[in-house]
This record gives structure tokens, sequence and C-alpha cells, in this order.
């Protein structure tokens, strides 16, 4: 009968000194490597080095210590195969039953901005994939261990039964397999960039980590998870974000909460965003971040209403006052300060996020992904805002308050639903209308909800802002009778002459920028 025998060499050594103890209590063979082995004679377990077994010394570095007929034979032999024991027989190999390896740091390793290509392809673990693979392959008679929380059933397992499960090896090897992917698309992802590659390559490797599980998705019969980049530092983004008070995110709250960032860092001054089921229904900016609060509220308080508001500057005293006047449920900024906490505090429904990045653009290189029926779509994100060369479309060009109103509207419109509409005035939206099948139905809305919300003078003098072009004169008409004064979109439309023709009779200048926002 073989020695049973067990190969730690693991990079997270997180209990493996207790592992070793343990199984060789229970009779295995300990085989191991390089920093492992220290770890485990210092420790006063007996284990075997791993030179000792294939006959050949560990050299390049340590980058060949484990590529050897002696360890990979011994895992890989289908014990019921009579010619595969035979032949390990007569190559005198021995069994393997326990392959216990974690890998190099490489995510870790990526993380730090200043690593050289260098630096991070020597945490390019290539014996400890292959163990890991090779384990978990011949999972019927090998368990392969490479989560460090495993350790306890595995002994456990052996304690009761002598071996572990068939359904336990089986679990432990599709661990190895999703770990072992990981780890090569975080290589991947890595070395790519290096390479010059571009984001849409003729295959996309992706890597994400759980970062929390959700009680469910966008509705209660739905399941859902939380997934970080695993390939990226995190600074600036909402997986980054610190949760200071209140119960668990949801589905919809990380959602919501994500599309009212992406609005919020168009914006350098003190701005406000109010979200709702991912559309902008309150926006302000001021020369301080009450002023912007009042505002972002002031513009469509019924819709803020259980809503979520995201800030680019401290929550002070007075802004959480105002906070607090309403049901909200998530506030996202960069810090609150003593006094805000106190005040938000006292409501058990709302969340506090802390962000304290909030500032940061969104990575140049960000991927948007769309699930479709047997595949994703994928588009670099939308980091444009509008080209140099817009023109004038109108013979009246639009004044410099005029204008600054345009830009405000243009940019809450990029991040509204389409067919999407924005009005905007004195660093306030006015009146919004996301996500309708026609863009007159749009602007109808987003006019008509100015009216009720901040009343009809409020339109007069106003900026629109549309995400694509006119199709018909019939938006032009609408924002005249309204008594804006200024529209912004992009042109391109055979009826493009219709619309200038009614923007110039009713004295409203009009902007073409020659760039669409379109979102779905």
């Amino acid at each position: 009968m073989m020695t049973k025998r067990a190969l730690i060499s693991v990079s997270d050594k997180t209990g493996a000194v207790w592992l070793a103890q343990e199984l060789a209590a229970l009779g295995h063979e300990i085989v191991s490597t390089g920093g492992t082995l220290k770890a485990l004679t210092e420790a006063g377990v007996s284990a075997v080095n791993i030179s000792a077994v294939t006959g050949f010394p560990e050299c390049l570095d340590g980058r060949l210590k484990t590529l050897h007929p002696a360890v990979h034979g011994g895992i890989l032999a289908v014990r019921d195969n009579e010619g595969h024991m035979r032949e390990l027989e007569e190559n005198g190999i021995g069994l393997i039953d326990i392959v216990a390896v974690n890998l190099y740091p490489f995510k870790k390793t990526i993380e730090n901005k200043d690593v050289s290509l260098e630096e991070a392809i020597e945490n390019i673990d290539i014996g400890g994939p292959t163990m890991l693979r090779a384990a978990a392959k011949n999972w019927r008679f090998v368990s392969a261990v490479c989560d460090p929380s495993d350790y306890a059933e595995l002994v456990a397992q052996l304690k009761e039964n002598g071996t572990p499960s068939q359904e336990f090896r089986l679990r432990l090897a599709a661990k190895v397999f999703m770990h072992t992917a990981d780890y090569d698309a975080a290589i991947a992802g890595y070395v790519k960039g290096q390479a010059g590659f571009g984001i849409l390559t003729d295959t996309l490797t992706l890597s994400f980590e759980k970062l929390q599980g959700l009680r469910y998705g966008e509705n209660p019969h739905q399941q859902a998870a939380f997934y970080k980049s695993s390939t990226k530092p995190a600074d600036g983004s909402l997986t980054s974000a610190k949760q200071l008070h209140g119960k668990e995110l949801s589905f919809n709250n990380i959602n919501d909460t994500h599309g009212a960032l992406e609005l919020l860092r168009e914006f350098d001054e003190p701005t406000v965003v109010a979200c709702k089921h991912s559309n902008p229904c309150g926006v302000g900016s001021g020369l301080t971040i009450h002023e912007a609060c009042v505002k972002a509220c002031q513009s469509d308080p019924v819709s803020v209403f259980g809503g979520i508001i995201v800030a680019n500057r401290e929550v002070d005293e007075p802004t959480a006052l105002e906070i607090s006047k309403i049901f909200i449920e998530i506030v996202l900024a960069p810090s609150f300060s003593e006094e805000a906490l106190k005040i938000l505090t006292r409501k058990k429904g709302i969340r506090l996020l802390e962000l304290k990045d909030i500032n940061r653009p969104s990575p140049s290189d960000m991927l948007d992904i769309k699930a479709v029926s047997g595949g994703i779509l994928v588009q670099e994100a939308n980091a444009k805002l509008i080209p140099e060369d817009y023109s004038v479309a109108t013979d009246q060009a639009p004044t410099d308050s005029e204008m600054e109103d345009l830009i405000f509207a243009w940019k809450i419109v990029k991040h509204t639903k389409s067919n999407g509409i924005a009005i905007a005035k004195g660093k306030q939206s006015v009146g919004i209308g996301p996500g309708q099948v026609n863009r007159i139905w749009a602007t109808k809305q987003a006019i008509e909800h100015g009216a009720e919300n901040l009343g009809p003078d409020s339109l007069k003098g106003a900026a629109l802002a549309s995400d694509a072009f006119f199709p018909f004169p019939d938006c032009a008409e609408a924002a005249a009778a309204a008594g804006i004064t200024a529209i912004i979109q992009p042109g391109g439309s055979v009826n493009d002459k219709l619309s200038i023709e009614k923007c110039n009779e009713s004295g409203i200048a009009m902007i073409f920028t020659g760039m669409r926002h379109f979102r779905h």
C-alpha cells in the first residue's frame, strides 16, 4: 500500500501549519517547497523537500521546482487504471492524494500603480496553477485545495470517513477551475494593456470578485450579487465606497447610485444629483453644497422622494438638515461632518456611503457591458461630452448665460435614458423627460414637470438639451411655446432645416454638437 501524501505549497500561509499538523497526525507524508517548507519545519512539522521527490534541485531562482513527472505523475494517475498504477511503480513515482496550493499574489502586485512590468511578470505563478489544475482534473482521487477556508472541512471528512467524499472533491475542483480562470484573466488583462492592445480584443477575458451577496435583484424573485473588478485599483469607484450607516444595499440601490455618480462626475463645482431608477430627477450646482442640494431637491420634490442623493463635497450640517426633510434611500458623499452624521443617522431608513475619491474620473478604458441572449454587448464608456467644433445652427447665438445653461442641461441629458430631454436654468434642472419612445413625449414631459414643480416662469429663458436630433420641428415648437430660449442637440436630421426655421421664428438660439448621447 502506497503512503498517503499531501503536497502543501502556499503563498498565503493562513492555516497551512495547522493543516500540515492535522494531516501528519492522520498519517500523511507532507511534501513542501521553498517558503512553505521553511514555515512548516520552523513550526516543528516534519516535511519532505520537493527536491527529494523529484531528484532535481530547485533552480532558476525558484521558477522551476514542481514541474516534474514525479510530481504530476503522482497527481494525475487514475487510481483504478491498472496501466497508470503499473507505470508509477515502474518509474518509482508515489501518489499524491492532497494538493493544497494557492498562488503568487499577482492581483495584489498590480494594484501598486508604480509596479514595473518585470515585477508583475515575476509574480505570475506557473507551477501552482499547473498542480491545481492537474489535481482538479483528477478530482475523483485527489483533493485540490486552493482556499484556506476549506482546510477544516477537508480534515473533518478525513477524520470521519478516512477520505473526502466525491461531492466535496468535486466542489473543490470547481473552485480550482474558477480560481485559475480568474487568475489567468487578471494576467491577460494586465499584459494585453502593457502590450498596447485596445479594449475590444478578439477574445475578452474579464475578472470579477464577489463583493457581497444581495437580498435579491431588480425584483424579489431574482437572485443577485455585487462584484468588483479584480484587475484594477478601486480608487474612486463605487465598489470602494464605505457604508457608514443603514441597512444592506439592494441591487436597485447600487444601480441607481452608479447612475447618479456618473452624472456627478461631469461637474467640478459644488453639485448635488438626485436620481431615481437610474435617471436623474434633480440636479443643482451652487457656491456651496447646501445651495446645490436645495436646488436639486426643489427641482422635482415628488420624484426625489425615496431616491438617491450624491454630492461632490462634504455633507455639512445645513445640507444634512435639508436632506432630512424628505425620505431618501442613500446619500453618497466624499465625507460627512460630525454634525451631519448626528442628524442623518437618526433616520433608520437612510444609508450613508462615503467615497473619498468621488471626484476621480472614471477610468478611460472602462467597459460598458450589457447582457444579451447568448452573449454580451461591449463598448467603451461614454467619456466625451461635447466636441470643440460644435456649431450655432440658428441666426441667433446663445448668450454667455444661455451657453452655461446649455452645457448644464447637456451634461444631464447625457446620463438620462433615451429618448431624453433635459431643461436647465441657473445651474438647476428645471424638467427632465427620460426614456420615452418618441422625442416629443419626452419634451412635453420635461416641460410639464418644470411648470408643475418650479412654476411656468422657470421655463422662460431656460435651455433645453436633447440626447439625439429632432426628427420633426414639433420639439422646437413646444420649446418656443414654453418660453425656452436656447436648445442644444446633435443635429443631423433630414428635417434640421424645419427645426432651425422654427427656432429662428421664435428667437431661440440652437447649438448643433454633432455628437449624440443615446443611453439605453
